[in-house]
């Protein structure tokens, strides 16, 4: 097999992976150091970055989680490097997951900071808080069934309505950033990449003058970030998401600061991975199409093949899994070698083959 050419620079951060550990705050360059703020779940942690900005105060590229410890852990970082969270002058936000805007609220109320996302991603924001946290799960059952789920499923794998109350206190930005949009942070020259298909509104950071690449969840070392459907998104968020695999490959990377697990070099050869890997699982999608004509997306994600074994699968882990697979679906559709029955509950069935 072919060894990769995408190389560790993040060491520190790798090792603290492998020992299922946290890794410490670091400085990755004169003026700027990754922040780990601890987050629940298999990532584990999320990476802020500080920023020394010229003429006094720090940037902040993403937050963490909503929660005591992750805020406790930002501002202990932020004081191991000999500043406060009262210096921080404004908040970059990759995209809206709560793991990455989560703490930007809290941030702005104790500072002041300005807060930048991406215009898609701040609709969302009036999306979401428009609803009440009931509706926003009455909407995700309904679109599970509309996947194939059986009604019983949807309801217990959509969760409960506390769920989403963190969703209502997500900070609303203050300013809004397109394609090829400079960030406010002096002493940088950080350009907006708008990257879609994680999140509609996702954006990466390039600093020219530095060769860094601040990715977000768009392009992570290890593992592919999961592009879905869900009610009220983009029609094609696959689709997107290789596009935008497409315009960053040719960003001058010297290194890529990630959203989670560890830095590393090596941008062009690692979005050639997940395009391959994406190519895989459509291929993989398409067999199991035609061995299962007229099969829903909930029934075609347990013939793939996963981390895990299917039957381990359950709550977010199956939604993400299948909304997923809708994902795949739908790119395979927008080429031509699937097609649907135009039922209100989907099934899919091959192309016959040219």
């Amino acid at each position: 097999m072919e060894a990769s050419a995408v190389e560790v620079t993040g060491h520190a951060q790798r090792d603290a992976w492998r020992e299922r550990a946290v890794p410490g705050v670091e400085r990755v360059r004169p003026g700027l150091w990754s922040v780990p703020v601890p987050m629940g779940g298999p990532l584990r942690w999320v990476n802020a970055y500080v920023l020394e900005l010229a003429g006094g105060g720090l940037g902040l590229v993403d937050t963490g989680w909503d929660a005591d410890d992750s805020w406790a852990a930002l501002c202990a970082g932020l004081t191991a490097i000999g500043g406060d969270v009262s210096d921080v002058r404004g908040v970059l936000v990759t995209h809206l997951h709560l793991d990455h805007v989560g703490l930007a609220a809290r941030v702005r109320a104790a500072s002041g900071a300005w807060v930048a996302m991406h215009p898609a991603d701040a609709a969302g924001i009036t999306s979401f808080t428009s609803r009440t946290p009931e509706e926003m799960v009455e909407a995700e059952v309904a679109f599970l069934v509309s996947l194939g789920a059986p009604p019983e499923d949807a309801r217990a794998d959509a969760g409960t309505a506390e769920q989403r109350v963190g969703l209502l206190r997500v900070a609303r930005p203050d300013r809004l950033l397109e394609d090829g949009d400079r960030a406010d942070l002096p002493g940088w020259s950080l350009r907006a990449v708008h990257t879609p298909g994680h999140t509609e509104g996702h954006l990466c950071f390039a600093d020219e003058a530095t060769g860094l690449f601040f990715s977000g969840d768009h392009v992570l070392p290890r593992i592919s970030p999961n592009v879905s459907t869900h009610a009220g998104g983009a029609a094609d968020p696959l689709r997107d998401y290789l596009g935008a695999l497409g315009s960053v490959s040719g960003e001058e990377a010297d290194e890529v600061l990630p959203g989670h697990e560890w830095r590393f070099r090596g941008l062009a050869a690692r979005t050639a991975e997940l395009r391959a890997h994406h190519e895989h699982r459509l291929a993989e999608l398409l067999a199991a199409v035609r061995e299962h004509p007229g099969s829903t997306p909930w029934e075609l994600a347990a013939h793939l093949t996963w981390s895990r074994p299917w039957s381990q699968y359950e709550r977010r882990m199956r939604i993400f899994a299948v909304t997923e697979t809708d994902a795949h679906v739908r790119l395979l559709a927008g080429r031509g070698l699937v097609t649907g029955d135009g039922a209100a509950v989907r099934g899919w069935t091959a192309a016959p083959l040219r």
